[in-house]
């Protein structure tokens, strides 16, 4: 099957991302093993509290993230890619990030998510801004 077939979702979103949604479309008979990742938001980055983040996207930044599950599809053959990413306000305990990736043997649904998450976080133009508990804020992911 064509590695764009196998992407059963790659997308933004402003609203809250369910990981078990994620596991539960990924998965098919085939699958002996599906890995699931979520990126939650934490209370703390560098020694510092964290309130809240809020994510911002470029305009191409769906279209990158397409292409990132794409790729990794096509670099595991037998895998099955689910990946989307908030934007906008979130709080403590939010999914910023989920990815699930389903196989017919756990390695390479390991391997695959691994570099999916990687690529993801490495090549999709998304910024966070971070907001901490003393008034101060910061950007991260901009060059």
């Amino acid at each position: 099957m064509p590695a764009e077939e196998r992407v059963v979702c790659a997308a933004l979103s402003a609203q809250p991302l369910d990981p078990r949604q994620a596991h539960d479309e990924v998965w098919a008979a085939t699958a002996g093993a599906v890995v699931d990742f979520s990126g939650i938001v934490r209370d703390h980055d560098g020694g510092r509290s964290v309130d809240r983040l809020s994510y911002t996207a470029h305009p191409s930044a769906d279209a990158v993230l397409t292409r990132v599950a794409r790729d990794v599809a096509a670099a595991h053959p037998s895998v099955r890619i689910w990946a989307a990413h908030r934007i906008g306000d979130l709080r403590i305990g939010d999914h910023a990030l989920v990815a699930a990736v389903a196989s017919a043997h756990r390695a390479e649904a390991f391997a695959a998510c691994a570099e999916l998450v990687e690529q993801i976080k490495a090549e999709v133009p998304i910024w966070k801004e971070q907001f901490f508990a003393d008034g101060e804020k910061e950007w991260v992911g901009i060059a």
